[in-house]
């Protein structure tokens, strides 16, 4: 397919922020897009903009959506027991003898684990500091061994910390929640979520089977200096500084800080020509401001 092609058809299994981030993208590309929920409340206002979605467990609607799509994107984290998406869509795929033209899993660069600071390469040994991280490589694993033993185009993609419109250090900056944690040399990268879905659909125009593919921008950074440019860009007091271990530190804001790594992305630009349109978390953030302000 050329680069810039779309399938006409998605399947997103897992309908949360970036699934329904890919269903608009490939809607706005002139495709269809379907995805899954278990929250009623979520599927009806799916299907108020538009977008068909279904419970995961309508095992009908799956077997006619694997024949019909030839683009399906896993978004759903995984369970205790495994990926909800592999349990549910490869018995599909053998019931119905499907053979989609791209399966892509969303994981996390929470696989790579603490680098200490250090450079995190896609075939580097994946090291988990967390459970949900392990639970993650379980997952890509499975995915994988499915997609050799079936057949399948199967892609991974690795991804750091989400945001965007409605979802950054800006919203917590403006409404008073946002506080200022320091941990020297902790250094992280992001993404902006039209980074992220670009990147998905770069891949679908170039699928390579077992691909592994790490998105994220091209400058990592602390934490703390990603929140002091947003306050001082917003004129804002820069939010009070607290320990790591202070009680009103969420339980996910220490896993997420057990990690310090620098992303590399020269896979994902290197195979699918892919490039961040915001490279680092300055230009991202301004477009958040700009999106907020129309």
């Amino acid at each position: 397919m050329p680069a810039d092609a779309t399938p006409s058809n998605l399947l997103v299994f897992g309908g949360g922020w970036l699934g329904q981030a890919a269903a608009r993208e490939a809607v706005r590309r002139g495709g269809h897009a379907t995805l899954t929920s278990r929250d009623p409340a979520r599927r009806e206002a799916l299907a108020a903009e538009g977008l068909h979605a279904y419970d995961p467990d309508d095992a009908a609607a799956l077997d006619r959506d694997v024949v019909e799509t030839p683009a399906i994107l896993i978004t759903a984290p995984p369970e205790p027991d495994g990926c909800p998406g592999l349990k549910r869509l490869l018995p599909a795929l053998t019931r119905t003898g499907a053979f989609p033209d791209w399966i892509g899993y969303v994981s996390s660069t929470a696989v790579y684990g603490d680098r200490g600071g250090g450079w995190a390469f896609e075939d580097d040994p994946l090291n988990a500091a967390s459970l949900e991280g392990a639970r993650r490589v379980r997952a890509e694993r499975d995915w994988l061994d499915a997609g050799q033993g079936m057949g399948l185009t199967v892609q991974i993609f690795r991804l750091p910390a989400l945001y965007g419109p409605g979802r950054s250090p800006l919203e917590k900056l403006r409404d008073g929640t946002a506080r200022l944690v320091r941990k020297p040399g902790q250094v992280f990268n992001r993404i902006h979520v039209d980074d992220a879905v670009s990147g998905l659909f770069a891949s679908m125009a170039r699928p390579r089977p077992g691909g592994a593919y790490t998105l994220c921008d091209d400058a990592p950074a602390p934490a703390d200096a990603v929140m002091e440019w947003a306050a001082d860009r917003l004129g804002l007091p820069r939010p009070p500084e607290i320990d790591l271990d202070d009680p009103s530190v969420s339980d996910a804001m220490r896993r997420f800080y057990l990690d310090s790594k620098r992303l590399s992305n020269a896979r994902a630009k290197a195979e699918l020509g892919w490039r961040p349109r915001y490279p680092t978390y300055r230009e991202g953030l301004e477009a958040v401001i700009a999106a907020a302000g129309r």
